[in-house]
């Protein structure tokens, strides 16, 4: 069972009546990234991503308005991407740093993932709420994927490969492990709702409607992220 951390010392600060009249996807600024500052942002609908370029500080609490959710038995999967699953192995939690490290290759456009972010995400880790899905081939780490599970809600934060489709076949495994126990109260919520993650099933949500999902998501039962499943 993950730990829980000591309180944020932003616990009152990051108490905000979100509205969907409010079309701003950033809610605040400020603040820190210790474990308890971010369950709580996550338990309160926020995630963090710093405002300037690379993802650096200060940092900012994001509501996107609509939300990206993936809900159960909504994954679409091709035929090229099953077959793509066939050939890669699904590991849970073997290689956090390294997915980590994926995701923040600098090499990548648009990347927002600094060293204390993904200090801070190691430490959520160390506590149990932090997780990786990685898919492997041959013995070598070829994408992932990283979030954050919290009763039924996994707050997904980024994903990468190095092969292709490996992304996407991280996604899979997360799908077919978090939803396997039937609880429709389950939600994975990817921040936006691009178009490549509508491509698999992703809808974008009212921030209401988001709200209140969540809501029942932080009322199932913890994820029991289980390393030894292939």
């Amino acid at each position: 069972m993950p730990i829980e951390p000591a309180p944020s010392r932003w616990e009152r600060e990051l108490q905000f009546d979100l509205t969907d009249e409010d079309d701003d996807d950033l809610i605040a600024i400020g603040g820190d990234l210790e474990p308890g500052t971010l369950l709580t942002a996550y338990r309160r609908g926020l995630f963090p991503m710093g405002v300037s370029e690379g993802g650096g500080p200060p940092i900012g609490w994001w509501s996107p308005h609509p939300r990206g959710v993936l809900l159960p038995g909504a994954l679409r999967v091709s035929r090229s991407l099953r077959a793509a699953c066939r050939t890669m192995e699904i590991r849970v939690d073997t290689a956090f740093d390294e997915v980590v490290a994926g995701c923040a290759d600098p090499s990548r456009a648009a990347g927002w993932i600094t060293p204390a972010v993904a200090s801070a995400y190691g430490a959520l880790h160390a506590l149990g709420w932090a997780h990786s899905v990685e898919a492997w081939r041959d013995g070598r780490l070829v994408g992932g994927l990283y979030g954050v599970a919290i009763g039924g809600l996994f707050a997904g934060e980024s994903m990468f490969h190095r092969e292709r489709d490996a992304s996407k076949v991280a996604l899979v495994g997360l799908v077919e492990r978090f939803f396997s126990d039937g609880d429709d109260r389950r939600v994975i919520d990817t921040q936006w709702a691009t178009a490549h993650l509508a491509s698999l099933g992703v809808q974008g949500i009212s921030r209401q409607n988001y709200l209140d999902r969540l809501a029942l998501a932080l009322q199932a039962p913890d994820w029991v992220a289980d390393p030894a499943r292939r």
